[in-house]
């Protein structure tokens, strides 16, 4: 029996990168999916791929900063599924700025996103859970909200994370009697088309490599590497972790070579 067989997730920020890979897992593991982002078109492309019969994948297109959208994706999920057994928080956003350079919008934008987001995303799905009678919750923190990088000055994106980090131990407490579980992974550089949102391709290009020797194990992450990690704090193989943050960053967190 494939590990998330009757299971129903949510997975934000699912139309690429790290959470498009966690959703065609969950998918050919047995379980129904709900990916949810900003552009319609992608998450409809991405549904298809994953499943292209459509029995088994929905897409709901909403800016996670708005908590109407959580509540959209959960019913979404209640409506076409049943309910909800697991939630991928991992909407989120980047771009490094200096801090004497970052205006108010930009701070609130990340604050908004990150944390606000997954905050009441995390409300509406640990309620949906509730009528289950327990769930598990991942989300998708940061290494920078452990660490500071120079390289890529991030002051707001790292508070914004921080938040989030603390938010996993904060729930993990109060969910516990609810049998809701919640934890986090914390990546360093994992390339994803985050990068494209404030490079153009060929910086990417010119860019990224560079960052290979700043891992101790020599190599940027995929996104594979981080939802492998998602997918066993997401299952029952992890039934006695909650409230863990866990770096997912090729050695960083350990040191410097």
């Amino acid at each position: 029996m494939n590990s998330f067989s009757s299971k129903v997730a949510i997975v934000t920020g699912g139309g690429s990168g790290i959470g498009q890979e966690v959703a065609r897992q969950l998918v050919a593991q047995g379980a129904r999916v709900v990916i949810g982002g900003r552009d319609a078109d992608k998450l409809a492309r991405t549904a298809a791929a994953i499943d292209a019969t459509g029995e088994r994948v929905r897409a709901v297109a909403g800016d996670i900063a708005d908590p109407a959208t959580a509540q959209r994706l959960v019913d979404e999920a209640t409506h076409a599924f049943g309910g909800v057994d697991i939630l991928v928080n991992n909407a989120g956003i980047f771009r490094p700025k200096p801090f004497l350079e970052v205006e108010a919008a930009e701070y609130d934008a990340f604050l908004d996103t990150i944390l606000k987001g997954k905050f009441f995303m995390a409300q509406a799905a640990a309620r949906a859970m509730r009528e289950r009678g327990g769930g598990a919750i991942v989300q998708t923190g940061s290494l920078w909200a452990i660490q500071a990088i120079g390289a890529t000055p991030s002051a707001a994106y790292s508070a914004a994370n921080a938040g989030v980090h603390a938010l996993t131990r904060n729930l993990a407490i109060e969910l516990a009697p609810l049998k809701i579980r919640i934890n986090t992974v914390a990546p360093a550089v994992v390339e994803t088309p985050v990068y494209n949102t404030f490079m153009s391709e060929a910086q990417v290009r010119e860019t990224l490599p560079g960052f290979n020797a700043f891992h101790p194990l020599g190599r940027n992450g995929q996104p594979a590497d981080v939802a492998q990690a998602i997918l066993f704090l997401a299952s029952d193989q992890a039934a006695w972790i909650t409230g863990t943050v866990l770096p997912v960053d090729g050695g960083v967190t350990a040191g410097r070579v």
